[in-house]
C-alpha cells in the first residue's frame, strides 16, 4: 500500500520561512517524480514545484521562484521543500504527490499517481 505522509507545516509569520517533508513509502521512490502542490480555500489547486527522480531538473511556479526549494533524499525516501519569505496569501494546505513521469518534474496534477492528505502552512500577516 502506498503512503504519501506530508510534515512540517505550521504558523509562520509573513516574511519567515518552513521546511516542508513529505516521507513515501509502499513504492520504489527514486522511480518516481515528486511534486508539491497548495490549494488555498475558496481556490483551486495550484503547482508549486517537482523534481525529478535523481534531482537534476526542477520546475517551480513562477509565483515562488527564487523562494522555494524542493529537494529529494531518496536514501531516506523523502522530498522537501524548503519555503523562504513567506506571504500571507500563500496559506494553503500543502500537498505532496508522486508521479510516474520519473525524467521529468510535471507540473500537471494529472500527471501524478499518489497524493498524500497535505499539511496546513498558515502565514500570519
Amino acid at each position: 500500500q502506498v503512503q504519501v505522509v506530508e510534515s512540517g507545516g505550521g504558523l509562520v509569520q509573513a516574511g519567515g520561512s518552513l521546511r516542508l517533508s513529505c516521507a513515501a513509502s509502499g513504492l520504489t521512490f527514486s522511480r518516481y517524480a515528486m511534486g508539491w502542490f497548495r490549494q488555498a480555500p475558496g481556490k483551486e489547486r495550484e503547482f508549486v514545484a517537482a523534481i525529478n527522480w535523481i534531482g537534476g531538473r526542477t520546475n517551480y511556479a513562477d509565483s515562488v521562484k527564487g523562494r522555494f526549494t524542493i529537494s529529494r533524499d531518496n536514501a531516506k525516501n523523502t522530498v522537501y521543500l524548503q519555503m523562504n519569505s513567506l506571504k500571507p496569501e500563500e496559506t494553503a494546505v500543502y500537498y505532496c504527490a508522486a508521479s510516474g513521469l520519473r525524467l521529468g518534474a510535471p507540473f500537471s496534477g494529472s500527471d501524478y499517481d499518489y497524493w498524500g492528505q497535505g499539511t496546513q502552512v498558515t502565514v500570519s500577516s
